[in-house]
């Protein structure tokens, strides 16, 4: 991966193949989690993909303080700048879900289309029960359990069996993961308790919208489906089975074969819908 330099900090990057640029932004935790998309040829045969590790995540820099989702949003743009790649297909995943809403209602000049893997929408009615249940994960953290809590976030978040196919997707991402849990409890947590997006901010993004939803996600990321039907009434919904929240790890090819539909539909030229 190269680095590029946004907003002080070096970022990891990888670019591949040409065509219409389709940025890839990462959930928590895991910082390849969308580097099986990267690998796929529907992907990469007609598009030029760009993965990247966010600050704290991987190869990229620690941030020195705080990151909001509004300056991770920012980084973002940053990336597509350097590579010029504006504007982009863009496609956010969980927390990178949340970035991707919030580089929409900020920049939507550089956003082509907005395609939606369960983002973090903790504003639904099971948000304030998945915070409970991430109580005791925090714990473990705070208690120098590293690793106890990278597990009990991945068994609660992605798969309570996870552990079955992480490894052979992307082997020694366990570990990657442990070594950057300071960037998921200390700063994206907070982050995300503090950020807002709201029916009226949803209003003001005119562009493509997909989203997309796991076939055995639980009821966190089912009612933040539902949430985005409702703010997007002309999105384009589609559910992939048989995967939890991890769904481009999980099937990337039944992913890919969504987002490359969805893609084509939506070309850059021909503007918001």
């Amino acid at each position: 991966m190269e680095r590029v330099r946004v907003n002080g900090l070096e970022l990891a990057v990888e670019a591949r193949a040409s065509g219409e640029p389709v940025v890839l932004v990462h959930g928590s935790v895991v910082a390849d989690s969308a580097m099986p998309l990267v690998g796929e040829a529907a992907l990469v045969n007609r598009y030029r993909v760009i993965a990247y590790h966010r600050a704290g995540y991987g190869e990229g820099d620690r941030a020195a303080g705080p990151v909001s989702i509004a300056e991770q949003a920012q980084h973002c743009r940053a990336v597509l700048a350097e590579l010029g790649a504006e504007p982009a297909h863009v496609v956010g995943h969980s927390y990178g879900g949340a970035i991707a809403l919030q580089l929409a209602l900020e920049a939507p000049e550089v956003v082509g289309t907005l395609a939606l893997l369960e983002p973090a929408l903790l504003a639904v009615p099971s948000g304030e029960q998945f915070g409970e249940a991430m109580g005791p994960v925090v714990e473990r953290y705070q208690a120098g359990d590293r690793a106890g809590a990278v597990d009990g976030f991945m068994r609660g978040a992605l798969d309570p069996n996870y552990r079955s196919w992480l490894e052979q997707v992307l082997p020694g991402a366990f570990e990657r993961a442990v070594a950057d849990a300071d960037t998921f409890f200390a700063v994206e947590l907070p982050a995300l308790q503090d950020w807002t997006f709201t029916a009226e901010d949803a209003r003001r993004i005119d562009r493509p919208v997909l989203a997309v939803l796991g076939g055995e996600s639980g009821p966190l990321f089912r009612e933040g489906h539902e949430l985005l039907a409702r703010w997007f009434p002309r999105a384009e919904r589609a559910r992939l089975p048989n995967v939890h929240h991890a769904l481009q790890m999980q099937d990337a090819p039944g992913l890919t074969e969504i987002l490359a539909g969805f893609l084509g539909r939506h070309p850059l030229h021909a503007g918001p819908a």
